[in-house]
């Protein structure tokens, strides 16, 4: 064939391939991210996961990623056809209802699925929701799409780290799902600005194939360690050792920029009303629970308890949530002291085994008597 005659011929292919690329990169604006959850093995060749994918180390066989459908698709729940006889309770909290450092199950789940918990005539089925970092928003945001999961009830455990206005939207996963985040402000008339920087807003190029390439590879990425997770149960690192949480205290009594001298300013500094969006988004019964902190006994425990809270800012937190509690008629359980010090691991809000065991306990209890 004449070299020239196969040139000419390749250049309208060529130009052909361009316009076919350019047109399905056009055409991928215009799919939402919940088509990427539908590529999910899990819950059918793979196993659904015990908790929400979360982690930076390939040993961990996990990640993170920001596409909700998909974790929620990785997720033991989306397999979980749910029969009459189950009592489907929704655990949403912080890292340390995921279990940091915990086995599966070790967690808070895992320990009310070990013996079998009845409740309201049926038997209890915990799924662990919980995701690290530190964001009333981001559980809100987990929890209004965990509702289509017909729970009976939510039980959501927090802390005030979790509280502070200023943490509601530095989650990276709040931060980059703008477009859920803004609903949940416009529907609940949330104070958060809609408009924060920290939000990130996709451009039309990376709402391209191209431009989402890394999310595309991520929910990829999370279908491959799905083979790993099923062969060996294993979802994160569990170090030999580590450094345990702070006994020894820095003497100061600064909490975000606030010192005691303004404790009376502390209430409007806190998220409150994400709180009550989320207490009031289900149709179900709902139990706030003020998580077990470290209370330290070492240098300056005087003065705080322990590395997030000085005693003023925390012990009024306590206050203000106990007498909005009882104004709304929420169902509200304080286990703040519960756990002694020395059953916290490498944090003053994360639990050893055991620890976990005694607040398992007092969740159980409260499961059957919110049923009576």
């Amino acid at each position: 064939m004449d070299p020239n005659k196969a040139r000419l011929r390749l250049v309208p292919l060529l130009l052909k391939a361009a316009i076919l690329f350019l047109l399905f990169n056009v055409a991928f604006v215009f799919l939402q991210d919940a088509s990427l959850a539908k590529l999910s093995l899990y819950n059918s060749i793979l196993l659904g996961r015990e908790r929400l994918p979360f982690g930076e180390t390939h040993e961990a066989y996990n990640l993170s990623l920001f596409n909700l459908d998909a974790m929620f698709a990785s997720h033991v729940i989306a397999g979980a056809e749910k029969m009459p006889e189950e009592y489907r309770v929704l655990l949403i909290g912080d890292s340390s209802v995921w279990g940091t450092l915990l086995k599966p199950e070790e967690t808070l789940a895992g320990q009310l699925n070990a013996e079998p918990l009845e409740a309201c005539g049926k038997t209890v089925q915990a799924y662990n929701l919980g995701y690290p970092t530190l964001s009333l928003l981001k559980e809100l945001m987990i929890l209004d799409q965990a509702l289509p999961y017909q729970p009976d009830m939510v039980i959501w455990l927090t802390t005030l780290e979790s509280f502070p206005n200023e943490r509601q939207l530095t989650s990276p996963i709040v931060a980059n799902n703008a477009e859920h985040v803004r609903g949940l402000i416009g529907r609940y008339d949330l104070a958060a600005d809609p408009n924060d920087p920290e939000l990130v807003d996709l451009s039309a190029w990376s709402r391209t194939l191209a431009g989402r390439r890394r999310a595309v590879a991520d929910v990829l990425r999370l279908q491959l360690y799905g083979t790993l997770w099923t062969a060996t149960g294993i979802d994160q690192v569990y170090p030999e050792d580590y450094v345990r949480a702070q006994i020894d205290l820095e003497p100061s009594d600064e909490f975000h920029d606030l010192t005691s001298a303004d404790q009376a300013s502390l209430a409007d500094t806190l998220a409150f009303d994400v709180l009550a969006a989320g207490l009031s988004a289900p149709s179900v019964p709902t139990l706030l629970v003020n998580e077990p902190i470290l209370i330290s006994n070492g240098a300056n425990s005087d003065i705080r308890y322990n590395f997030f809270y000085p005693r003023w800012a925390y012990d009024e937190y306590r206050r203000l949530l106990a007498e909005r509690s009882s104004a709304q008629n929420w169902n509200y359980l304080d286990l703040w002291d519960l756990v002694p010090m020395e059953e916290f691991t490498n944090s003053a809000v994360h639990l050893t085994p055991a620890g976990e065991s005694m607040l398992t306990s007092e969740i159980a209890k409260a499961i059957q008597t919110m049923c009576k």
